[in-house]
């Protein structure tokens, strides 16, 4: 489940926490809501960030005779 926590601080900085999404793909959700926030001033990429999709892909094979 792909959650977005976000926390405001009493000096008005704005922590946001993702979870949920695998690989770098967190910047393109987060990237309008970052833009309206103001300035990134700091940004600490978790283990979900590095990790890759699990893809799989089926190869057929065909025997003639």
């Amino acid at each position: 489940m792909e959650t977005l926590e976000f926390i405001i601080h009493p000096d008005g900085r704005v922590e946001e926490k993702v979870t949920g999404i695998v690989g770098s793909t967190c910047a393109a959700v987060t990237a309008a809501i970052e833009e309206k926030l103001g300035a990134v001033t700091s940004r600490e990429l978790t283990s979900e960030h590095f990790a890759q999709e699990a893809r799989l892909s089926e190869v057929q094979t065909i025997t003639t005779w």
